[in-house]
């Protein structure tokens, strides 16, 4: 098995983005990467969120902020230099969600921090989220990657972040900042830099001593190529959905937006957004519901029929 630690040049989240799509088409079967960077002043969404209604974007880019759009589900998180991001990317061989854990928990551990797993995509400290993880298949290979929350501008995750109220609802608490914790709280002069040597010493424990690559060892033209997609407009926000219909709610599997086009009753075309972490659900759906009629039932996806209810 290849071990490798790669950290990131520059702030610049499509970049950033970028490196981290060009090292999962480049990693072995039996390869393991501990990718860790920052991005600056950022909100990122997941791959089927609506950007309209997650961020609030006039404020961002008033502020100098980016918008950006991830290739896996979940939701959106708030990026600035108090934040560290670790990606781990690796073959199927060795990718192990619970194992990848395992590392962020040991170097918060060592630092002197108890911290746990809970939910879907948690992790907390103190009660609190401090990390939204996110996950990516594709074919052989995969990705797990989350934000730890280290230092991060509270006041401008709540500015520019607008979840669905029932979202907050759903875990208990009526603002954005309430739900989450900075490191810093439960270890004072803790920094990024400190957390980054504390992650690879875990990675180096679980996975044995690692290779450092860098951003240079990757193909650059393929990286900017990349780059020109992520931040590519059509990317980060979509093509506009001109709805007959919109139903909206909480489901078991995450918070969904269904917009749909209707000939009678009849759907002929549909847009889910929603934080699902399995990010190839809407489409599947998307495609299901094509023909259903909202008089009958028996012809909605049964993923979504609570929402369907509302029609009728």
């Amino acid at each position: 098995m290849g071990t490798f630690v790669i950290c990131g040049s520059g702030f610049d989240p499509y970049e950033n983005l970028a490196v981290e799509e060009a090292l999962l088409d480049r990693v072995g079967p039996e390869d393991m990467i501990l990718y860790l960077w920052q991005n600056e002043r950022t909100v990122v969404i997941g791959k089927n969120q609506n950007a309209w209604k997650e961020c609030r974007a006039a404020e961002l880019a008033a502020d100098g902020g980016r918008l950006a759009r991830r290739s896996s589900g979940g939701g959106a998180v708030y990026h600035d230099l108090g934040n560290l991001n670790f990606s781990f990317v690796a073959g199927a061989g060795v990718y192990d969600v619970a194992r990848q854990t395992g590392v962020v928990l040991r170097a918060l551990q060592n630092l002197g921090i108890p911290a746990e797993r809970t939910g879907r995509n948690d992790l907390l400290a103190a009660g609190r989220k401090f990390s939204g993880n996110a996950y990516l298949q594709k074919k052989d290979r995969a990705c797990h990657h989350g934000t730890l929350m280290v230092d991060v501008d509270a006041a401008r995750v709540e500015r520019y972040l607008s979840p669905p109220r029932a979202k907050l609802a759903a875990k208990g608490v009526d603002s954005v900042r309430a739900r989450v914790i900075n490191l810093v709280e439960l270890l004072p002069g803790l920094d990024c830099a400190r957390l980054a040597r504390a992650l690879e010493a875990a990675f180096a424990a679980e996975y044995g001593p690692a290779q450092r690559l860098s951003v240079a060892d990757l193909d650059q033209a393929k990286v900017r190529q990349l780059r020109d997609r992520y931040a590519s407009e059509a990317w980060r926000f979509g093509a506009r959905f001109e709805a007959a219909m919109t139903v909206a709610g909480r489901l078991d599997w995450g918070n969904a937006e269904l917009q749909l086009q209707l000939q009678g009753q009849t759907v002929t075309a549909a847009r889910l957004y929603t934080d699902a972490l399995d990010e190839t659900l809407p489409p599947r759906l998307e495609q299901a519901l094509i023909g259903s009629s909202l008089a009958d039932p028996a012809t909605w996806p049964s993923a979504l029929s609570p929402l369907l209810r509302q029609c009728i």
